[in-house]
């Protein structure tokens, strides 16, 4: 266990982050580049330490040398501006210890208390089975308090793997911090253009009062990725698309679109309005689910000239596996602005690009005014917020082909982001992180709204498990998806848009 040879100071209103599980891939790929990057624009608390926490037998150095060869390799900013680095990197501390083992909570609170800060940030970089064991262990240390200043805690997605243990982990959480102490992380948030929805939908007067089921046939919100499960086969052969990304991402975007605004940009207030949405679509449980929901599975196939292998194919998943990775979900928000209007909703590995995006596809005019077949239908109005990559907005217009015949055919008005505002924008954990130094919790999820997204997506997955199937539709990898989700599509006389 490495000495903490720290002059002690008198107490201040800096910050100590504590990171648990400093030793693993998130610490070096995100939250250590957001952290230099916040430093590096002069946005973190004065003074600033982290803290690092884990069983690996590392010392203080070996951390730093760790910590600094992943902003070296994952910042945003290159090239690297080395002498902010090695100021962040000079007040870093690393605690050797399990998990379990109270000694190590004993000397973290010594470290904190030799530092003199008042104010300490608790981040969970741990795998999620570690985390009611590390909140109890704070809990009986008493870390979770401080008269003088404040503490919190960062707990990563996900929140718990059905609607039961999602309760078990805010039973135990409550049990150690209070609501206002606890930042539940869901990175998607922190994305510059998810934020941009709302600034879009409430900062521009000509679409507002579109916004409703008078103008909008559908949205169809997609997070495709080319990717198979890689490193995470042993996670996500017990969770799935339902429970990796449906739960929380797609919830999250829908809630985003539907929204009702907010009567102030804080966090109780944006946070009711995401809940009222979640709170307006019914139970999606037993036939209903299975006639609103489509799962399948990717086999072989060939994305970018290159053949891959079968989700049962991949290293550490059950050869005998009935875990999608392709799901699609109609859902309806039964209110005053939405009555109507089909959210549909669909996530998937192995298809033909890496994108997320919501699409508002507006209703089409009512009688061919051109007289000709109306041509309107091949000139659809669609606006479409990129998510990721390329990050942008597209506006979809049915304008006339020059020439002596009234033939209307689709153009597009974008708007890019980068083109815009000059580089790539700022990564997620840069903004929360910062946000959680700052007590801001408005892009963070509160109890009430885990809970009521895990009621949706626990409706589909028993409705799922009930079907004892022998085995799942299948899609070939680097086509569109299984056919199986098109009539979900076709049956209302819809069509998903192209990946």
């Amino acid at each position: 266990m490495p000495e903490i040879n720290i002059k002690n100071e008198p107490c201040s209103d800096g910050v100590a982050i504590v990171i648990f599980g400093v030793t693993g891939d998130l610490s070096r790929r995100k939250l250590m580049p957001g952290l230099y990057e916040n430093a590096k624009s002069d946005r973190l608390p004065e003074p600033f330490y982290i803290i690092g926490f884990a069983r690996r037998p590392w010392s203080h150095d070996k951390m730093r040398d760790v910590l600094r060869k992943g902003v070296m390799d994952y910042g945003r900013s290159q090239p690297i501006d080395e002498e902010v680095l090695n100021a962040l990197l000079e007040n870093a501390y690393y605690v050797e210890s399990t998990f379990e083992d109270t000694q190590g909570y004993a000397q973290l609170d010594q470290v904190i208390q030799d530092i003199g800060v008042k104010n300490t940030l608790f981040y969970l970089s741990t795998p999620p089975s570690m985390y009611a064991t590390i909140v109890k262990k704070i809990g009986q240390s008493e870390l979770q308090r401080c008269p003088d200043g404040w503490r919190r805690i960062v707990v990563e997605k996900p929140f718990g793997r059905d609607l039961e243990s999602a309760r078990s982990l805010d039973r135990e959480l409550h049990a150690v911090f209070d609501e206002d102490q606890i930042y539940r992380m869901d990175h998607y948030l922190g994305k510059e253009t998810v934020q941009n929805i709302l600034a879009f939908r409430f900062g521009n007067g000509i679409f507002e009062p579109l916004w409703n089921r008078k103008y909008i046939d559908h949205i169809q919100i997609t997070m495709a990725e080319t990717e198979g499960v890689g490193t995470r086969a042993g996670y996500y052969d017990k969770a799935g698309v339902v429970r990796d990304v449906f739960q929380n991402h797609l919830l999250q975007l829908l809630t985003l679109t539907a929204m009702e605004a907010p009567a102030v940009f804080k966090a109780k207030a944006v946070r009711d309005e995401k809940v009222k949405v979640l709170n307006s679509i019914n139970n999606i449980t037993s036939d209903i689910a299975l006639k609103n929901t489509f799962r399948a599975q990717y086999v072989s196939g060939t994305i970018d000239g290159k053949r891959v292998k079968s989700y049962r194919d991949e290293p550490d998943v059950d050869p005998d596996s009935l875990t999608e990775t392709y799901m699609a979900a109609r859902l309806f928000v039964n209110n005053w602005r939405w009555a109507g209007v089909p959210f549909i909703l669909r996530s998937g590995k192995r298809l033909p690009k890496r994108v997320t995006e919501i699409a508002i596809q507006f209703k089409q005019i009512p009688l061919s005014l051109f007289g000709q077949r109306n041509l309107a239908g091949e000139a659809p109005n669609v606006l479409v917020i990129r998510i990721q990559p390329n990050e942008g907005i597209t506006l979809f217009l049915g304008a006339k082909v020059p020439g002596g015949v009234m033939k209307i055919e689709p153009v597009e008005m974008r708007f890019s982001y980068a083109e815009a505002f000059g580089g790539s924008p700022p990564e997620a954990y840069e903004r929360l992180l910062l946000d959680s130094l700052m007590g801001d919790a408005t892009l963070f999820t509160r109890s009430d709204e885990v809970e009521e997204a895990w009621r949706l997506a626990q409706g589909i997955i028993d409705a799922w498990e009930k079907q004892d199937l022998e085995n799942l539709p299948v899609y070939e990898a680097g086509t569109q998806g299984p056919h199986g989700a098109d009539d979900l599509m076709k049956n209302d006389g819809r069509r998903w848009r192209k990946i």
